[in-house]
């Protein structure tokens, strides 16, 4: 199992910026997926972007290409969310995940085991 701590979350105006990071404990990080998720009220959770325990392949969301980016620091065991050009509708709480299998990548959430308590993230108009 993986420890996730995520921060980094808050209040912000549309057009801003917000980093997220996410500090991982327990399994190997350094050869894990990990990946971000969110979950506005009254919707499912939903995919946001996935890197890959190497940093070499990643993926985002439609909605994220071109405003977020996703990283990793192995040697932190951290991986990092940064927002920019935030909008109203990206506002949701911001989960952090460890993939179920070392060395795999997928982004479906049902294949990620272990993830944070999640972090607000607000946008206002």
């Amino acid at each position: 199992q993986v420890q996730l701590v995520e921060s980094g979350g808050g209040l912000v105006q549309a057009g801003g910026s917000l980093g997220l990071s996410c500090a991982a404990s327990g399994r190997s990080f350094s050869v894990i997926t990990m990946g971000w998720f969110r979950q506005a009220p009254g919707k499912e959770r939903e995919f946001v972007a996935v890197i890959s325990w190497g940093g070499s392949r990643i993926y985002y969301a439609d909605f994220a290409k071109g405003r977020f980016t996703i990283s990793r620091d192995n040697a932190k065991n951290t991986v990092y969310l940064q927002m920019n050009t935030l909008k109203p509708e990206d506002t949701a709480v911001y989960y952090c995940a460890a993939h179920r299998r070392d060395y795999s990548v997928t982004m479906a959430s049902p294949d990620f085991g272990s993830w944070g308590q999640g972090t607000q993230v607000t946008v206002s108009s």
